[in-house]
């Protein structure tokens, strides 16, 4: 069975920083794009980051631009997220998808699964 599981979700003040993981399993995790999307309540998913099947190129939607950095260890089968600089918008589900289409300069991406996702929470 494919699979994503999401971690490292939690509260933070605003300033402060967290490291979200993803662990794949069920397919070959290093021959695939993978995204972080984010979902706020009562709003739509939000693409975060791409990051290539070998990890050598990155790209980022520009509310994250800067404060976030994502990466892959492809022996382990684990994306990461790590976020600094955190904000108050930034609260939201996070969770990982794999991607089979993308347009990455206009920050479009179809995907075909998606794991269930971390909450984080930014506030004081």
């Amino acid at each position: 069975e494919e699979q994503f599981v999401e971690s490292g979700g939690g509260w933070v003040q605003p300033g402060g920083s967290l490291r979200l993981s993803c662990a794949a399993s069920g397919f070959t995790f290093s021959t695939y794009d993978i995204n972080w999307v984010r979902q706020a309540p009562g709003k739509g998913p939000e693409w975060v980051s791409n990051i290539d099947s070998d990890g050598r190129n990155t790209y980022y939607a520009d509310s994250v631009k800067g404060r976030f950095t994502v990466s892959r260890d492809n022996a382990k089968n684990t994306l990461y997220l790590q976020m600094n600089s955190l904000k108050p918008e930034d609260t939201a589900l996070y969770y990982c998808a794999r991607v089979i289409w993308a347009h990455k300069t206009a920050g479009l991406y179809e995907y075909d699964f998606r794991g269930q996702g971390t909450q984080v929470t930014v506030s004081s």
